[in-house]
């Protein structure tokens, strides 16, 4: 028991180097708490910390969870189950917390500790998981059963986890949507707008002024446009479709962006998309900024047709059809025709201030980067 208690005293003699390991090796592991906020990760830490030194106070004693352990865990599986982080990856931080803790004790005990020792610690862990895992569960399920008599706030809770990125393993959200009867697409989009959600939307929420819904079906974003509750109160609105649910985060970061900051010109021709607000944090050195797939998803339905984009750049050069076809030798209805399937195509009119100013950063992209892009998927 001396070696022990020489070891425990050793790794406590510096609990922020223990805690900061043990949480580091949860959030290096588990993706659902690298998206903690402040406030979450210093209550995981504390929670880290009290539970690495009772186990090991623990193990020094030959003792097992006293009642007002168990306790204290049944409160905590209640606290995860009303911020909404999911039981499966709760239990998974204890067991990577664990193990990382049993390594810690092998490095600072060294020759001193026996395989008794060892073993011993052993057993202790899967004893206090097996016991824990219990506690966390009946807390866990006593609040959610309490959550899940207002689906309006459960539904709000899993928007906000989405949003957030607080999913923890897909199974978990499968089985969180099962029981709330939702189902995700597996590329959801996010409509960001200063109007009222669609009728259709999965799932929504309204803060201020903006209105956050995910929806099942992007392809009609030109009809996602609700109205004003005024004629003279005009709604922005942003679709960005997220490649996975994973990438909901930020999909929804870059629609907020577009509908905070799209000046008045680049709502004119309606809803805006992905590559407006891929434009606008390019603009602002936003952390989503991605020229590659701006320029991809701009020009990739040219990457066939390099006579529109020989169109399209002369008309960028010129300001006018005329010139453009003066330039490239074309007669100038041949340029109109070009200019409408490049519209046609593109979804863009570069007779329109915006969408001229967005094929003008793409063409300015791709012509750094090489050849044209091809579409983004």
């Amino acid at each position: 028991m001396e070696q022990r208690e020489a070891v425990r005293r050793a790794l406590v003699a510096d609990p922020a180097r223990v805690v900061d390991d043990v949480v580091g090796a949860i959030r290096a592991q588990i993706p659902a708490y690298r998206a903690l906020s402040p406030a979450q990760l210093e209550e995981v830490s504390a929670i880290a910390g009290w539970a690495a030194s009772r186990i090991l106070e623990l193990w020094v004693a030959d003792e097992q969870l006293a009642p007002a352990d168990v306790a204290r865990f049944r409160g905590i599986g209640a606290a995860r189950a009303l911020d909404g982080r999911p039981l499966p990856v709760v239990l998974r931080a204890y067991r990577v917390a664990g193990t990382r803790v049993t390594d810690l004790v092998a490095e600072a005990g060294g020759d001193r500790l026996t395989v008794e020792d060892a073993l011993a610690l052993a057993r202790l862990w899967m004893a206090s998981v097996d016991t824990l895992s219990e506690a966390l569960y009946a807390g866990h399920s006593a609040a959610s059963e309490r959550l899940s008599g207002d689906r309006d706030r459960a539904l709000a809770d899993l928007l906000e986890d989405l949003l957030d990125g607080r999913q923890a393993t897909r199974t978990a959200l499968a089985d969180r949507c099962r029981e709330l009867g939702v189902t995700l697409p597996a590329a959801p989009a996010v409509l960001v707008t200063t109007g009222p959600a669609p009728a259709d939307a999965l799932l929504a929420r309204t803060r201020e002024r903006t209105t956050v819904a995910l929806l099942a079906d992007p392809g009609r974003a030109g009809e996602r446009a609700p109205q004003g509750p005024l004629p003279h109160m005009p709604v922005t609105c942003c679709l960005v479709t997220a490649r996975s649910t994973d990438d909901v985060p930020r999909a929804h970061r870059l629609a907020a962006l577009a509908v905070e900051h799209a000046p008045a010109r680049a709502t004119a021709g309606g809803p805006l998309g992905e590559a407006d607000a891929l434009v606008l944090a390019l603009l602002a050195a936003h952390r989503d900024a991605d020229p590659a797939r701006l320029a991809g998803l701009v020009l990739g339905p040219l990457a066939d047709q390099p006579h529109l984009v020989a169109g399209l750049d002369a008309y960028l050069e010129t300001g006018s059809a005329s010139a453009a076809a003066a330039t490239l030798g074309l007669h100038p209805q041949t340029m109109r025709h070009r200019l409408r399937r490049l519209v046609q195509r593109t979804g863009r009119d570069p007779r329109r201030p915006w969408d001229r100013f967005v094929l003008e950063v793409a063409r300015t992209i791709a012509a750094a980067d090489g050849p044209a892009p091809a579409p983004a998927r």
